[in-house]
């Protein structure tokens, strides 16, 4: 599966477009200046918070809406000047987003153009017109034969539907590139285990896949046992963490046991040998 945490890439994107924007302001109008600005400090802010506060569980605004307002605004702000934006819409579009965005995206897109058409003739008007609507057209629809390749995979291994609840197959895949990119990026991973009995696993199972964050994963490794992989920014704080979880869980779960990531070694996991200790 698809490392979802590649973050140095996406800040080295981030800092770029940024360090972009600074160099394009001294020149800018006051009010275009000041719509830059916001859009620099936006890159900046997001590129720095990286590491661990970017994953959060779902929920509030999707953040491809920011992008889209931020991009409006510089078109509006100096249309001859920025005219070339238009093209970012296409980038826009190649990211999954609800439909409600993609709507606003899209009436973003449209409103640009018409900002744009005193400063074009009609012809070039219309035909940067009919190609930014053929590649975002070639950009939604990759977006989505993406999404669906990756739900369809997502699918196969989910355990119940809407949860971040996996197979112990998975479990073993993740711990291996968990492992990795907490080693990469400093944070702090464990490995918690739950004993419970096998008529309260189900419930169980969904109660704490809800105490997760949106970015952490349950597994089924028995029928008896659960597991979890934690990540906090410390080792201290991973542990107040656990402690808070293990509470929340205490009245059904008859044993726990934790381990750190940074502690296992894979070729000698016994998953088996760790449920029934725990």
């Amino acid at each position: 599966m698809q490392n979802k945490y590649k973050i140095h890439p996406l800040r080295a994107n981030l800092l770029a477009a940024a360090t972009a924007l600074l160099l394009w302001t001294p020149a800018a109008p006051p009010l275009a200046a000041l719509v830059m600005w916001v859009s620099i400090g936006w890159l900046f802010i997001t590129a720095l918070l990286l590491d661990f506060s970017h994953r959060r569980s779902r929920g509030g605004l999707p953040w491809q809406l920011l992008p889209g307002v931020l991009l409006i605004g510089l078109i509006a702000s100096a249309p001859q000047r920025h005219m070339l934006l238009v093209w970012a819409w296409v980038a826009l579009f190649m990211l999954p987003q609800p439909h409600w965005v993609a709507t606003f995206n899209l009436s973003g897109m449209l409103l640009g153009m018409v900002l744009i058409l005193p400063h074009l003739g009609l012809p070039a008007w219309t035909l940067m017109l009919l190609s930014l609507i053929i590649l975002c057209l070639i950009a939604t629809a990759r977006a989505k034969q993406l999404r669906l390749i990756r739900g369809d995979l997502r699918r196969r291994l989910r355990l119940i539907p809407e949860l971040n609840f996996w197979t112990r197959e998975q479990l073993l895949l993740d711990l291996r590139r968990e492992q990795r990119r907490c080693a990469r990026e400093a944070v702090h991973g464990e490995l918690v285990i739950f004993r419970v009995r096998r008529r309260r696993l189900w419930p169980l199972a969904r109660r704490l896949c809800r105490l997760l964050y949106g970015f952490e994963s349950a597994y089924r490794v028995d029928g008896r046992t659960l597991a979890a992989i934690l990540f906090a920014p410390s080792p201290g704080e991973g542990e107040k963490r656990r402690r808070r979880l293990t509470a929340a869980l205490a009245g059904p779960v008859l044993g726990q046991s934790s381990l750190s990531l940074a502690d296992l070694r894979l070729e000698a996991l016994d998953l088996n040998a760790l449920a029934a200790a725990s």
